[in-house]
């Protein structure tokens, strides 16, 4: 048998096991790895977990029991700290740089950077994202689809285009 056959095979073993155990369905990658493994391999906190389909870049500090949900993008290009026991929703969007001057000054300008702090004990919804240089506080939610471009405070709920504290 080819590899190709094999690794179908494979995948098709690791889903039924997957299903069966969890009742869910993922990626590849995430079939064949661990999220605590991934977690550790990227220097984050004891009892963290990230999916193998998030994008990380750069400089990404996560702390201890964090849970990084799947088809997240965690930029630290300009520095990124999550803190404990937070959660990070699917497909939220966490950025600490942007190419907008760089872009519409055809290059002339820098590309801008500035770091972003999530505080402990924060939700993130999914599809949230969170612009460069905002701070959420400890014990904060932000509720799904939202766009944050200001800092958040400490226990707080927030949500909205842009996200505002309710």
């Amino acid at each position: 048998m080819d590899l190709k056959s094999e690794l179908q095979k494979l995948y098709k073993q690791l889903q039924s096991e997957k299903r069966h155990q969890f009742s869910r369905k993922v990626s590849f990658g995430d079939l064949i790895s661990e999220r605590e493994e991934i977690a550790t391999a990227y220097g984050f906190g004891k009892d963290s977990t990230c999916y193998d389909n998030v994008l990380i870049l750069g400089d990404v500090r996560v702390g201890e029991n964090t849970w990084i949900g799947p088809n997240v993008i965690l930029d630290g290009s300009g520095g990124l700290i999550i803190g404990d026991y937070c959660s990070i929703s699917a497909g939220a969007q966490i950025y600490t740089h942007n190419t907008v001057k760089w872009s519409t000054s055809m290059g002339e300008a820098e590309v801008e950077e500035a770091s972003t702090t999530i505080g402990n004990g924060v939700y993130i919804g999914p599809n949230c994202i969170v612009q460069m240089g905002v701070k959420i506080g400890n014990r904060a939610v932000v509720g799904a689809n939202s766009l944050v471009n200001s800092d958040i405070p400490d226990d707080v709920e927030a949500w909205g285009t842009p996200a505002r504290v309710v």
